[in-house]
């Protein structure tokens, strides 16, 4: 082979790597949820209106809103449970109604925190059940569930109570419990929905650690909504404020600027934020 022709191919070569990694940097950097003109209603009541906003991959979002804002019609939006009136919303860059890697996605709903607390379920059945999104109803467990169970516990402090029975913990250990079953399937996005509700003051900041290691160690992308201004930690990176429309979208440093007054508005009613 020529000089030439050996100079040729290293160019080559060269080139080829640079384009990968801008190709995959851009890939990095897009948005792993978009809202665009999003709006909603049930019946002739509309709960959403003129929604946009974007969710980048790392980020750790707090959306808060009054009960009745729209918060959890929000998040039936971008899990694809329900279509909007008007606009689009996309998961990982394609259409919702399109979007097929469910197990991408990790959820806790409200309704785990009135859990049935008869259910006569081990800690470790319930976290184990969460592989069913992955690998399917009717399949065989994988011979290592035993261990990613484990693994998923430990993530969120909760591996001691493995053989617990679900019911005999307290609200907070259940909530863990519950998050270690979405860990379970390996998500990219974990979305949380009122998590802190039943959660001891005393423990919210600890319940916040937990998720910010979450978040930052396994690089998860975590949304979870409030109503309660007050338990939003500065483990948060970014915040919006909802009620039927996005009033403020940004990062948390910001929103620490804003005026109690002001956030009155966008709630209806008086609120205060705890720094």
């Amino acid at each position: 082979m020529s000089l030439q022709k050996k100079w040729k191919d290293l160019y080559l070569q060269i080139v080829n790597r640079n384009d990968y990694q801008l190709e995959r940097r851009e890939i990095m950097t897009k948005p792993l949820i978009e809202l665009q003109n999003v709006s909603f209603q049930y019946e002739h009541t509309k709960v959403l209106h003129n929604i946009s906003f974007r969710v980048s991959e790392g980020d750790f979002l707090a959306i808060l809103g009054p009960n009745g804002s729209g918060k959890s019609t929000l998040l039936k939006l971008i899990l694809g449970i329900a279509k909007p009136l008007s606009g689009e919303v996309k998961l990982f860059g394609e259409s919702v109604s399109s979007f097929q890697h469910r197990e991408w996605i990790g959820y806790v709903s409200q309704k785990s925190n009135a859990f049935n607390s008869a259910f006569p379920a081990t800690v470790e059945e319930v976290v184990k059940s969460g592989l069913t999104k992955k690998i399917g109803l009717f399949k065989r467990m994988p011979k290592n569930a035993n261990e990613l169970v484990v693994d998923a516990l430990k993530a969120v402090g909760m591996e001691e109570y493995l053989d617990r029975n679900i019911g005999k913990l307290s609200g907070g250990q259940q909530q863990r419990v519950f998050i270690a079953r979405a860990l379970i399937s390996e998500p990219k996005l974990l979305i949380l929905d009122e998590p802190t509700v039943g959660i001891d003051h005393e423990n919210v900041q600890s319940f916040y650690d937990m998720l910010a290691r979450l978040n930052k160690e396994q690089q998860i992308t975590i949304i979870l909504v409030t109503h309660d201004v007050d338990t939003v930690s500065n483990r948060i990176s970014h915040v919006a404020c909802l009620n039927q429309t996005i009033h403020f979208h940004g990062y948390k440093k910001d929103f620490d600027s804003i005026s109690d007054e002001q956030l009155n508005g966008w709630y209806g009613h008086s609120v205060r934020k705890i720094h």
